[in-house]
């Protein structure tokens, strides 16, 4: 991971990356960052569906991971947990080899929700994707 993820921005420290289903699916933490979080997933048999493309849904999981996961570390030291609470995630061209790298910008930081602007791009730097994640803020339980 970008060594920046451990700066003011509340990304994780050394051993500390988000796991559970991002970690299943291979996600690949990048820089999670509230200014400009990044991860990827290289893309392999089990992410394809029957037409031999990337599922849309592992494009929307790895948007929602990376927004989650860089909402949860902005905000964990204010004893706060962050969730997917709306993922709308349109897909623009099919990806069948390679990587598929998200980069999100946060354009809201309220209170109880956090909205994030993702671009989803192949190996190739063209735009296969576009999600919009509205992020959730609650109290740790």
């Amino acid at each position: 991971m970008n060594d920046g993820a451990n700066d003011a921005g509340g990304g994780p420290d050394a051993g500390d990356e988000p796991r559970g289903f991002a970690e299943k699916i291979g996600v690949e933490w990048m820089e999670l960052d509230p200014d400009g979080a990044r991860a990827r997933i290289a893309v392999r048999a089990e992410h394809l569906q029957p037409y031999g493309i990337v599922h849309g849904g592992v494009h929307a999981a790895l948007a929602e991971s990376l927004t989650s996961a860089a909402t949860y570390f902005a905000v964990k030291d204010q004893g706060k947990v962050a969730m997917g609470q709306s993922n709308d995630t349109a897909f623009l061209r099919p990806v069948s080899e390679g990587n598929i790298e998200a980069m999100a910008v946060a354009r809201h930081r309220g209170r109880t929700t956090w909205i994030w602007d993702v671009e989803i791009r192949d190996d190739e730097d063209r735009l296969c994707a576009l999600s919009r994640m509205t992020i959730a803020i609650r109290p740790a339980r």
